[in-house]
């Protein structure tokens, strides 16, 4: 959180509040005029801290007024320290400078992202019991909860907000991946800069719900840490933020494409089609492949295959239906992939149960 200006033996994470997009002025002025208020409950003036982010006391006037990503690290950089509170004003007590830092360092030797943010929700207790952090995961999908144990009053978006997006940079920063939010939800009304939480949270946000959570699938759980004790010096100092849209790669997409390839073959019979279900361009699905040096079309290949090998062995579907089914657009391109693959026809593989493909194979 710190601006580079600041030079401290301590460390905190950086602001979460920050527009991934270089220069753009997307923050709104809501998350400074909180730091003002946490001026106000510690009795210190907020002035040179908006001076040293080149943010008018008039700005504060204006509630469509938005600042960009180096204007909120800057000022949340100098309150964190003046006030000496990582927390700035959000809870009962504050949280000197570098907490959050002491947090990070008890995660980074654990061995998967699961272990290291249970560790982080456990330990923040230690730090304060105005909130509670739980992590829960099914097979599929990985929720974080925060319980509201006491009244936030006005500073609780700021509160909320900024400790779902510090739990989600810290965790895509451990294991170098993008980790896309499936659902992002708010106990509040909708606030009137709403449209700001489509850059802070990638999928759907919702208000007015009954609890404060953010989920996204369970598999980045399993992942690995992929950083060092050094690596963590290192990233406590930087001036600029964590932000999860920072990480063009996301660990488990070759994954999510094969699940969707198996998923809907009929759609998906393009890279254009494909891209699209993942909600990302051609071009960045083939490079973000080519960085997990995989490619679309083995992916395709080994999917189909497969898809069509179980079909037919297991059922008695003609071979025109199981090309289909497999994302085939016709008999005879199937036909011509399939012996490639295998040596054989589909026919020749459904009569010997595929024993010569895995001689083959083997």
């Amino acid at each position: 959180m710190p601006d580079s200006t600041h030079t401290n033996h301590h460390a905190a994470l950086p602001s979460p509040l920050v527009s991934p997009i270089k220069g753009a002025a997307v923050t709104p002025i809501a998350f400074v005029q909180a730091i003002v208020q946490a001026y106000e409950k510690y009795g210190q003036n907020p002035a040179q801290a908006l001076q040293s982010a080149q943010i008018k006391p008039e700005f504060l006037q204006d509630p469509a007024h938005r600042i960009s990503a180096l204007q909120m690290e800057r000022i949340s950089g100098a309150a964190m320290q003046e006030l000496d509170d990582e927390a700035l004003g959000w809870f009962s007590r504050r949280l000197p400078w570098g907490s959050y830092g002491m947090l990070a360092r008890a995660s980074i030797s654990a061995p998967t992202l699961g272990v290291a943010l249970q560790r982080w929700c456990r330990h923040h207790g230690l730090l304060t019991d105005d909130i509670t952090l739980q992590l829960q995961a099914t097979k599929d999908i990985a929720t974080i909860n925060i319980t509201e144990n006491r009244p936030l009053g006005t500073l609780r978006e700021f509160c909320l907000v900024s400790m779902l997006r510090n739990f989600l940079g810290l965790a895509s920063w451990l294991i170098d991946s993008r980790i896309d939010v499936q659902n992002a939800q708010f106990p509040f009304a909708a606030p009137a800069h709403r449209d700001v939480y489509g850059v802070l949270f990638s999928g759907p946000t919702s208000f007015d719900a009954a609890s404060v959570a953010i989920s996204f699938d369970a598999r980045y759980l399993a992942l690995p840490l992929r950083r060092s004790e050094a690596a963590l010096q290192h990233m406590l100092k930087r001036a600029l933020p964590l932000t999860v849209l920072q990480y063009r790669r996301d660990r488990l997409l070759v994954q999510r494409v094969r699940q969707m390839l198996a998923a809907r073959p009929e759609q998906s019979h393009s890279a254009e089609d494909l891209a699209a279900l993942l909600h990302m361009s051609p071009r960045t699905l083939h490079r973000q492949l080519r960085d997990e040096r995989a490619s679309l079309q083995a992916l395709k290949d080994e999917v189909r295959q497969s898809k069509a090998s179980e079909l037919l062995l297991r059922t008695q579907r003609p071979v025109k239906q199981v090309a289909q089914a497999s994302g085939f657009q016709n008999e005879k391109s199937f036909i011509r992939a399939f012996r490639s693959w295998t040596g054989q026809s589909p026919a020749e593989f459904r009569q010997t149960g595929g024993v010569a493909a895995e001689s083959n194979s083997g």
